[in-house]
This record gives C-alpha cells, structure tokens and sequence, in this order.
C-alpha cells in the first residue's frame, strides 16, 4: 500500500522461453543453453541483440537449436542429448578432439574448447553485413555531398515510394516499441532496409549518382534516409549504426527532406524519428509491391534458366487492368534492375513462344526464351535431373517406411531425414515444372503484333 492506502498499479509482461532444438528448457545443468560471449566472439555483440530480438514473441516458447563449433575446423556440430554432457568430443569432419564445459580431468583441459553457439544468430549477422556494405556504397557516394532544401517537384517517383516507405516503417517501429513487441519492430526493419533500401532504392540511385545534374538531390535523399534508419536500428544495433552515423556525419553534417538541418554528433544523443504521415501514400507503395513481386518472377526465371544476368531478356504480364497500370511505368526500372524489357502488360495476351512461366497471386508472368536457351539440351538436361532426384526420393521414402529405423534411429536423425526428403520433393516438383513449361510453351503460337 502507499501513503493513501491505495494498492499501486503494477503491469505485468508475460514473455516466451528460448528452448533448445529438442524443446527443453535451456539450464546450466544440462548444458543445453548458448554461451552469449561464444556468440558475441562468432557472430558480433550486433548480431546476438538483434537476433534475441528478432526471436522476441510475445507468449509463444522459441526453439533455438544448440551447435558445437570444431575449434580446429571450425564445423558446426549439432548439440544432442548424448553429446551435450561429455567432457570431450572428436568433430566427426577432423576426428580432431575438443573440450566442452564439462571438461574436468587435466587431459580434457588441455584440449582447445569448442565454443557452444546457434546458427539463429547467423541470419542477424548477414543483415549487419548487409547494412555495413550498403552504407559503405552510400559513403563513398556521398562525396561532395552539399545540404539544400529538396523540393516536391525534384522527387522522382523511386523517391516519394522511399519516403512513404520509411514513414510508414518508423510509424509501426515506433508503436511495435512502445507496446514491447520487439520481434515486430525487428522483423519491420529487417523487411525494410534488406528488401526495400538495401536491394532496391540504392539499386535505382546508382544511375542518378553518376548523372552530375540528378546527383545532388540523389545524395540528398539517400543521406536522409540512412540517416533515419540507423537511428531506428540503433537501439538493436548500436555499435554499428554508431560507426555509420559518424562517417555519414563527416560527409553530411546537415541532412534531411524537405530542409536539411543539423544532426547530433553521437547517434545516441540523437533524437527518435517522428513519423510524417504526410508522405505516406498507399498507391504507390502498392505500385512498388507489385513491381517487386514481378522483379522476383523475372529474376527466378533467370536462375531457373540459367541465363546469365548480363542477358537482356523480354517478358510480358497478365494481369488485371488496375495492376497493368502500375506496372507499366515501371519499366525503365526492370531494365535497370533485371535487364528486363517488358513488352506488354494486359488483361489476355498469347505467351510467346518459346517461354518460362511464374504464376503470382492474379499474376502471370512470362519470360521470351527465344534465342536464350536450347530447347532440346534444356530438356534433356532436365529429364536427366527429374530421374536422379526421382532416385533419391524413392530412396528416402524407402527408407522412412522401414519401421526399424524410424523406431531405433535417434529422433533428431529421423527429423533430418523427413527434412530432406521434403527438400528433395520440393526440387523434383520444381524440375517437373520446367519440363512441363518447356513441353506446353513449344506447342504454344508465336505471339502476334
């Protein structure tokens, strides 16, 4: 009670267990936990906030599986329920010996240890790589960078799709906080700055950067915008986004759209981003939805067909009439992203023949094989992946039906076994698909006009 006799107001947060692979609770005793200094030591301080971050559910109980890293080769060894408590392991990559946490005898201890981490943490730090190379392009195109106020009528259209985007990623960053849903406000800016800054508007900024008459407003923009994403990357990432943000300040001491301003000289001085609801703008964030999703059909087709990325190719889009309207002032970007000239867009069209195929939610996309591939030796190299994939499936369903194993192999060994069968029936049903695409695009009319 306080003073008044009144029973204080008290919130309670309810969050989940990290649980090892085999779903225990993770404790000293059974030495199934990760060590976060063998973390921090593998991966980077960065990596292990961000990925604990990443993993953050409000209520439901995460799985992190556990690994052994081979100090002499430096393989991953899955953590078992066997392993996980002897003083020494022989990696089964070197048959080199390596001590674990349990090592007492003086032998045991001699032996270099091997440190106890998770591959989770591994995706956390291929997104901080990918942060630090993007900003590295960004800087060393930001010389000669000059502060002015931008106008409404000097932003091109990839511009005001940013800006939307990055209004509207600070506005669910900011409520996600706020509430405590980490994973969300992670999870948004992972979305954000991989598929959205990093892959794509660097991408649209590289012509413009070269232009000597588009280059200031480019650089302009593109200061503004790594600028407001490091501040909101930097309560998960702090050290890096601390690094970038003192390099960008050398270059670009005032920044920002519509009027460039003084910025605080440690990022963490530096103030929270407010949202300006004013640039947000549904349309085109659609518009750039959709272009995204046809970029990746036609780059799929690319890595399907094995055509090389210096090839231009010619595709064609059947779509609704409203999508078809989006989509079609988009391609100067699919030439400058993908090589992709897009050649129509339309509510029916005659796929050209002969062509690759990706099916989208109410779109078809269709790519010109004309003169990019040989039918025939496509076809029969297919034909010849579809029956050694045909192979090994039968072999794996042979295999999984057989009692015995299921019953006396490991369960982590079963696991693995229904995983990879699952793999192998996905790329079959993949390859099957190409060799039917191939049959029906060869017997399909040329497209007319």
């Amino acid at each position: 009670l306080n003073n008044m006799g009144e029973v204080p107001f008290r919130e309670v947060f309810i969050h989940p267990k990290i649980l090892d692979g085999y779903g225990e609770t993770m404790s000293k005793s059974k030495g199934n936990g990760v060590d976060p200094v063998d973390v921090i030591e593998k991966f980077g301080p960065d990596a292990l906030r961000f990925g604990l971050a990443y993993l953050t559910t409000e209520t439901q109980d995460v799985r992190m599986p556990v690994q052994f890293e081979c100090p002499h080769c430096h393989a991953l060894i899955d953590q078992t329920k066997k392993n996980r408590e002897l003083p020494r392991i022989e990696c089964p990559k070197c048959q080199q010996p390596f001590s674990t946490q349990w090592a007492r005898s003086e032998a045991d201890r001699a032996l270099p240890r091997g440190p106890v981490v998770s591959e989770r943490f591994e995706q956390a730090r291929n997104f901080c790589n990918k942060l630090w190379n993007a900003s590295r392009f960004a800087l060393i195109h930001l010389e000669g960078y000059q502060s002015a106020p931008v106008t409404e009528e000097q932003l091109t259209v990839e511009d005001r799709w940013v800006l939307s985007r990055l209004a509207t990623v600070t506005e669910e960053v900011t409520q996600s906080l706020d509430r405590y849903h980490y994973a969300d406000a992670a999870r948004a800016l992972y979305d954000f700055a991989w598929d959205e800054f990093c892959s794509f508007y660097v991408e649209m900024l590289k012509s413009r950067l070269q232009d000597a008459e588009t280059r200031p407003v480019a650089q302009r923009l593109l200061a503004h915008t790594l600028g407001t994403l490091l501040r909101l990357l930097h309560p998960m990432i702090p050290f890096i986004t601390e690094d970038i943000w003192q390099r960008l300040n050398e270059l670009a001491p005032q920044r920002g759209v519509p009027s460039a301003e003084p910025v605080f000289e440690d990022l963490i001085l530096a103030a929270w981003p407010r949202t300006d609801r004013s640039r947000i703008d549904p349309d085109i964030e659609a518009q750039f939805r959709q272009f995204q999703s046809v970029l990746g059909a036609v780059r799929e087709i690319r890595s399907r067909q094995n055509i090389p990325p210096k090839e231009p190719v010619k595709f064609y889009v059947q779509a609704d009439e409203a999508t078809c309207q989006l989509l079609r002032p988009m391609g100067t970007y699919f030439q400058s992203l993908a090589r992709a000239e897009l050649m129509d867009a339309a509510e029916a069209l005659l796929a050209p023949s002969p062509h690759a195929h990706v099916q989208l939610p109410g779109i078809d996309v269709f790519v010109d094989l004309t003169g990019l591939i040989d039918v025939a030796a496509e076809k029969a190299r297919l034909e010849q992946q579809q029956k050694k994939l045909l192979g090994l499936v039968q072999g794996k369903e042979k295999k999984l039906a057989n009692e015995n194993f299921v019953r006396r192999a490991p369960a982590e060994v079963v696991e693995k076994e229904r995983d990879s069968l699952a793999q192998l029936q996905e790329q079959l049903k993949t390859v099957s698909a190409a060799l039917d695409e191939l049959a029906s695009s060869s017997q399909t009319p040329p497209r007319r006009g």
